[in-house]
């Protein structure tokens, strides 16, 4: 459910011509001294140590550029990184955020591809999106193409870029071929849905039990998803749900502990499994026999050590045209999501981390 009315975005962002924003641009760029931003002075609770705080921006150097920022998603990374839990730590004070779209006011002397008014995601590891203005080095964002959607661009960099990543890199797939997942409604499941289905891929999706699984149900289906079901029905049924389908050989986890015990009975003998999330908090429990007689595979994905290694590459340019021509063609949405003004920011930081919710809350500046 997207909220509307909160402010220029989304769908009405498109409305905006390129020579409007640049005019605007030219009139607020010379006179933009300060920002706000959601900071914390230390870690632990997102709704007791997050505070808004008004910043005065830096000089713009002559390879930097001045953003300003048009929507942030809450992502689970961002809430384990305010907790303290995530391995990558900001230095204290910090502000909260691993991704955004931003829009370019201003460019230094020396940035020549770059622009005003052109439209911005931070592809590597930069920290600190959850603020109207960020004064960075130009290498630190990245522009994308004018007809992306504006919410599908701010949400690419974690979630969108995670399920390409899996889906192309662990097996060999095919048109055809089936993708098994777990956690199938958070944001990276529903990016995989999304992605396989462009792909021509049938996906086998493992949601928890909930009052509204039949509305959960149809909206995955409305996705592009094959078959939906929880691992009570899965164990049950397994044979009629599954009926016509080809063996998966790659299964996705982000719930760990015995949740993987539904991804292995169901996956082809030597296939993978690659864990990217641990909900549970519960280790990975593998049986025994799985690595002995079925050959299972398992590997660990971390989106944030790709971008790190891969960042400015040929992978990483094919990955981000890939996402954005299907955002184009509306093969790939943003995920369920609602907008939330930064004023709201500690409603939004409370639904983020609310049990069985899907709708990812999307700040907006």
């Amino acid at each position: 459910m997207v909220t509307k009315g909160i402010s220029l975005l989304g769908s009405e962002l498109l409305k905006i011509s390129s020579t409007h924003r640049l005019r605007s641009c030219r009139r607020l760029c010379s006179s933009i001294s300060k920002g706000k931003a959601l900071i914390y002075h230390e870690r632990g609770d997102p709704e007791k140590v997050i505070t808004l705080q008004e910043q005065t921006l830096p000089e713009i150097g002559s390879d930097s550029v001045l953003v300003k920022m048009v929507a942030a998603p809450i992502n689970p990374s961002d809430i384990n990184a305010i907790q303290g839990i995530y391995p990558i730590q900001p230095s204290l004070p910090a502000v909260a955020g691993f991704e955004g779209l931003g829009e370019i006011l201003q460019v230094g002397s020396n940035v020549t591809d770059m622009h005003q008014g052109e439209r911005v995601i931070f592809p590597g590891r930069f920290t600190g999106t959850w603020r109207s203005h960020v004064v960075c080095p130009a290498d630190a964002v990245m522009t994308v193409p004018e007809d992306t959607p504006p919410l599908v661009a701010a949400t690419l960099r974690v979630n969108a870029c995670t399920a390409y990543r899996m889906l192309a890199d662990f097996e060999q797939l095919r048109e055809g071929d089936t993708v098994l997942q777990n956690a199938a409604n958070s944001g990276a499941g529903q990016a995989v849905i999304q992605i396989a289905a462009a792909r021509g891929l049938k996906t086998i999706n493992i949601v928890r039990e909930r009052p509204n699984l039949t509305e959960l149900s149809d909206f995955l289906r409305g996705l592009g998803a094959t078959v939906v079901t929880t691992e009570s029905a899965l164990r049950k049924e397994a044979s009629t749900l599954l009926k016509g389908l080809p063996k998966p050989e790659l299964a996705i986890n982000a719930v760990g502990g015995k949740s993987v015990i539904s991804l292995i009975k169901n996956l082809q003998q030597g296939g993978t499994i690659v864990t990217y999330g641990g909900m549970s908090k519960q280790p990975v429990m593998v049986p025994t026999g799985s690595l002995i007689f079925n050959d299972i595979k398992f590997h660990g994905f971390w989106m944030s050590r790709w971008h790190e290694e891969n960042s400015g590459g040929e992978a990483s340019r094919q990955m981000f045209h890939d996402l954005c021509s299907w955002a184009k063609s509306g093969q790939l949405r943003a995920p369920q999501h609602k907008l939330v003004a930064l004023d709201d920011y500690k409603m939004a930081l409370k639904m983020a981390q609310a049990e069985f919710t899907t709708e990812k809350q999307i700040l907006t500046f």
